[in-house]
């Protein structure tokens, strides 16, 4: 059965996941910023979540610094959020891995700048099933319906990744798109087989598994293993004609990712209240299970490579063509893709 772009819920709202090497310094001293028009960072947020720069601006990490956030609207998913990044609707996009990677290679000049989700053993994506399911492993997804947040994104290339490890075609599963704050519902009324909860989505995951009745078939640690699941972008010329300001957005969305791990609670705290100012439901912060970004929201070769080699082995990219150090910021580079 083909993967395909069907939703299930029309008329959705628009939605709107090393510390990048340390993005260039140079530019106006940092004592001159507060003389200086601040430079604004536009960005489309996750329902349900928040990303590690908006942590960042809540705990007031970019006072004096020359950078001001200014949310936009929301995103369904990473591909939306490179869209409007690649229009100039925006200043930031945040996407998995491997959309970042299709979005450089189809021509797009985005520089990785930072993770901004890991998965590991406390933050992670599952695939929820209700308790009577029959299906029980990867192999019995295939022919079934999935749930997702949106298509060629960081749930639809693990899905692949899964059929994959069975043996399996990477489109045997029927993929559609749900948002986050219906996942819950269209899995408990059997509208979908599999709901598809991304790390980012916690907080509906949480709430999912308090109200009882289901139980995960598999994880994406599982098929991929310990890594970044996606990256936050910026375009390189906004890069080259900000530099002081892109390293400190840089630096502090590090340090606010690393303050939210010594600090969890305070932390959900936060997020409780960053939600309740957008309208959203503050009280599911609790479920929240961080950014799951090592120390310094650090990135290494392989977050970049092992998605690079996937969409080698599938002819979704010419062999050689990217590695991480295209794709991975390094401070004085001035190059274009």
């Amino acid at each position: 059965m083909k993967i395909t772009r069907r939703s299930l819920l029309a008329g959705a709202p628009l939605a709107g996941a090393p510390l990048a090497a340390g993005l260039i310094a140079a530019g106006l001293p940092r004592l001159a910023f507060a003389e200086t028009a601040p430079v604004k960072f536009r960005y489309l947020a996750s329902r349900g979540s928040i990303s590690p720069h908006e942590l960042a601006a809540e705990l007031g990490y970019y006072k004096g610094l020359g950078v001001e956030l200014e949310n936009v609207g929301y995103a369904s998913g990473g591909p939306e959020s490179l869209f409007a990044l690649s229009s100039g609707s925006v200043d930031i996009g945040s996407a998995a891995t491997a959309a970042v990677i299709n979005s450089i290679s189809g021509g797009n000049d985005f520089v990785a700048a930072y993770p901004s989700n890991g998965i590991n053993k406390d933050v992670k994506s599952v695939f929820y099933v209700l308790e009577d399911s029959p299906i029980k492993s990867i192999a019995d997804i295939a022919g079934k319906t999935i749930s997702v947040n949106t298509l060629g994104a960081h749930l639809d290339y693990t899905v692949r990744e899964a059929l994959h490890s069975v043996g399996l075609p990477s489109d045997a599963a029927n993929l559609v798109v749900v948002p986050g704050p219906q996942l819950e519902q269209t899995l408990r009324s059997r509208q979908v087989d599999i709901a598809g909860l991304g790390y980012w989505q916690a907080t509906f995951a949480g709430a999912l598994v308090a109200n009882g009745g289901v139980r995960g078939v598999f994880d994406d640690t599982q098929v991929l293993g310990e890594l970044a699941g996606g990256f936050v972008v910026l375009r390189r010329d906004f890069i080259a004609a900000n530099p002081d300001a892109a390293r400190s957005f840089v630096e502090q969305s590090a340090r606010a990712s690393d303050w939210s791990r010594q600090n969890p609670e305070e932390a959900r705290k936060v997020l409780a209240n960053i939600l309740n100012k957008r309208g959203e439901n503050g009280d599911l912060a609790r479920y929240w299970t961080g950014f799951g970004l090592r120390e310094g929201a650090h990135a290494t070769d392989r977050d970049i490579d092992f998605w690079v080699a996937v969409l080698e082995r599938d002819g979704r990219l010419a062999k050689g063509k990217l590695k991480a150090a295209d794709i991975l910021y390094r401070p004085g580079e001035t190059k274009t893709n």
